[in-house]
């Protein structure tokens, strides 16, 4: 039968739990952000040990054992301002708690992760003037600011380890071993090097988890390059290898999730690996974008069915809403809630 529309009553006090779970009931956007939260916890709930033993699965992949323990990969998609804001906190429990199976993120995600181990992004207003900020050298993201300092000393840090990553670039190429960094195994390198558990790319280095970012020139980890390139030329970045990665996490996953926020390249990225699988079983989008102009980031999951990104018997969902609200909630309702890692 029909569901009732139903909010919260707050005559039975303030419960934050019992507020979120009645959002399922409460209509529009509300509901939205429930059925995503039931989304999320099937994809996490799942194991291979659900489905009946088929004639083509793998041998090692019959023993009812050891099907309890093959669970759906989850794909994690994050825009750079999400690195700049406080979601920043959020994402790096996902990765220190082993929540994900792969990430992609943009240039300024991996940067501003690694620059806030150096120095802090501070909060500012989104009405202060562009031309007020830049004699005092003060970069706006929003209602963010992040002073120039910051910039001085993310390239201090790094300078040297683009000379040691060339150096052993070099070295392999002596000894007949061609070697090239990919954006992966670099982000790698940078979270070992950083050190610090506040660090996105800390965890995901310590833990293993592939963070692929296919634009990591487009920033300021870039234009180092573009120097280093004149004082100390040869540096190769090689993204013909991580797209061999996340398309081979893809396709060779049993079952796959994916958790986008944003639009633009990170959910592009996850859904054309996910294309090569012919779709997702899981899917939730967060963002603002709009389908109107017919952008990949307004997108709604029922175009991403006719690509075969998402399959076709899959239940995604869109929330139409900003990511430093929805985040936060939608891990307190799901990963932070589970009994079991």
């Amino acid at each position: 039968g029909s569901v009732p529309v139903k909010g919260y009553d707050f005559n039975h006090g303030v419960d934050l739990n019992k507020l979120l779970e009645s959002f399922l009931t409460t209509g529009f956007q509300a509901t939205n952000f429930g059925l995503a939260v039931e989304e999320i916890k099937r994809m996490r709930a799942w194991r291979l040990s659900d489905e009946p033993i088929l004639p083509d699965d793998k041998e090692e992949l019959k023993d009812p054992e050891a099907r309890k323990h093959v669970r759906c990969k989850i794909f994690l998609g994050c825009t750079s301002n999400l690195s700049s804001a406080g979601t920043r906190e959020t994402i790096r429990w996902l990765l220190e708690h082993k929540k994900v199976d792969c990430v992609v993120m943009t240039a300024g995600g991996v940067e501003e992760d690694l620059m806030k181990c150096l120095a802090p992004h501070y909060m500012g207003d989104f009405a202060l003037k562009g031309a007020e900020l830049r004699p005092k050298g003060l970069n706006r993201i929003g209602n963010l600011i992040v002073p120039n300092r910051n910039y001085c000393l993310f390239e201090d840090w790094m300078s040297p380890l683009l000379d040691e990553m060339l150096a052993e670039q070099q070295a392999a190429a002596a000894k007949g071993e061609p070697f090239f960094w990919s954006p992966k195994s670099m982000i790698w390198r940078l979270g070992e090097r950083i050190n610090n558990e506040d660090s996105i790319c800390y965890w995901a280095w310590k833990n293993q988890i592939p963070l692929f970012c296919p634009a990591l020139t487009d920033g300021s980890v870039g234009d180092m390059i573009y120097f280093h390139s004149f004082k100390n030329p040869g540096f190769v970045l090689d993204i013909a290898q991580d797209i061999r990665g996340i398309n081979d996490t893809a396709v060779q996953a049993v079952r796959t999730g994916m958790l986008l926020f944003g639009g633009g390249l990170v959910k592009h990225h996850i859904c054309n690996a996910n294309l090569m699988r012919n779709g997702a079983h899981y899917a939730v989008f967060v963002n603002t974008g709009q389908e109107f102009d017919g952008s990949d980031a307004g997108a709604k999951p029922d175009e991403a069915v006719s690509w075969g990104k998402v399959r076709m018997d899959a239940k995604p969902v869109k929330v139409t809403g900003e990511a430093t609200i929805l985040m936060p909630l939608l891990v307190a309702q799901t990963f932070a809630r589970e009994t079991e890692p």
